[in-house]
């Protein structure tokens, strides 16, 4: 499937596709790495690359299974890498964890890690871990770098105040996502008061149409000068370039378009060295790994500063200080839910059918994202953002 967008082609070729094996590497030592997607998935991608990275730094041959969806193909998945001798097996993608506690169960020996999961510090196994990073710090700088652009652009009669609206395409209404785009909200509204948010989701993780889509709307409908994503596709950096508007990216940069303002990711190096290093000298992992932008773990991409306001790259640079310093993205007293100030809040931290709040994480005024678990639990709606249908 290949739909075109202006100055370049985007193509799907993996959703669907059958599991496929990757190796590389002569090392005795192996480990093993399942892919919801190839490399055509910026998310998958920004895996793969560190993966291989730090398998060749580390001396070890890199086996993966890429293309597994978030079923018992994952079970399956692991259980090869396993008996082609495997010590260890990281899956990148949400939907995977049930599989991969199923093969952590079966499999006592081996070193069982996974990207974005919620289960680790509640199942008791020692050989099951959860990894995640504090990207809301680098959201937030992205969206500083956007309520800067959208300054400059009331400051030359571009638009005005009210006008300084953001749209958001993001995949699925999950904690993951809604901390992603509060934190950017907030980072915005940090230097352009009057800005507001409008976000449309897709429903999936990998969608050219339905991010396409969505951008579309945002753009059209709900009249956003500036769009960033929670999806794993070009769709909606395609459609900003057709369009003209500002993007920022996540996951890689997207330094050839015209409209790529500034991106940010997880560097899943850290953790690759942690896990592999760990699993190689037999040495207890923790049930939940956390990353940061202190230790690396956090990165912001390459700035475009020819289409950045003036004087963005430093103002950057002083919030990232400020971050590495103490600087907390989820200060309570920079939003609101309904008008008031939020100085209690029980989230869903251990995870159960009924999603049931089980952990108050209010702490000094602060909400303490990623502190009971690694994977994110913020899911306030506060006042400024606008989740449409």
């Amino acid at each position: 499937m290949k739909k075109v967008f202006g100055l370049f082609a985007l193509t799907a070729t993996c959703a669907l596709a059958a599991a496929s094996l990757s190796s590389c590497g002569t090392s005795s030592d192996k480990i093993g790495f399942i892919f919801l997607h190839d490399e055509n998935s910026s998310y998958d991608k920004n895996f793969i690359e560190a993966a291989k990275d730090v398998c060749n730094e580390l001396n070890v041959t890199f086996m993966s299974r890429i293309g597994v969806t978030e079923g018992d193909d994952c079970y399956t998945a692991a259980e090869e890498l396993v008996n082609q001798g495997c010590k260890a097996v990281f899956a990148d993608s949400f939907g995977h964890e049930p599989y991969l506690i199923k093969a952590a169960k079966k499999y006592p020996d081996v070193e069982f890690c996974h990207a974005t999961g919620t289960r680790a510090h509640t199942e008791g196994l020692d050989n099951y871990h959860n990894a995640f990073a504090s990207i809301y710090q680098g959201r937030y700088v992205t969206g500083v770098a956007a309520g800067l652009k959208l300054n400059a652009m009331i400051e030359a009669g571009t638009i005005t105040a009210e006008q300084a609206v953001m749209g958001y395409v993001g995949a699925y209404p999950y904690a993951e996502v809604v901390s992603g785009y509060t934190s950017f909200y907030l980072g915005a509204k940090s230097v352009c008061p009057s800005v507001t948010m409008s976000v449309r989701y897709t429903n999936s993780w990998y969608s050219i149409e339905g991010e396409a889509s969505a951008a579309t709307a945002l753009i059209d409908e709900d009249k956003a000068v500036i769009i960033s994503q929670h999806a794993d596709s070009l769709g909606a950096p395609g459609v900003c370039e057709e369009k003209g508007v500002p993007n920022v990216f996540y996951n890689g940069t997207n330094d050839n378009l015209d409209t790529y303002l500034i991106a940010s990711r997880i560097n899943w190096r850290p953790y690759f060295r942690y896990m592999i290093n760990s699993t190689l000298k037999g040495e207890k992992m923790n049930s939940d790994w956390y990353g940061t932008i202190e230790n690396g773990a956090v990165e912001v991409l390459t700035l475009n500063e020819t289409l950045a306001a003036s004087g963005t790259k430093a103002a950057l640079d002083k919030v990232i200080s400020d971050l590495k310093g103490g600087l907390e993205v989820f200060n309570t007293a920079n939003f609101t839910v309904d008008g008031k100030t939020v100085t209690s809040y029980e989230a869903d931290v251990n995870d159960d059918p009924a999603f049931t709040k089980d952990t108050q994480v209010i702490e000094n005024g602060v909400f303490k994202e990623s502190t009971y678990r690694s994977a994110p639990y913020f899911d306030m709606r506060i006042d400024g953002i606008t989740e449409k249908e």
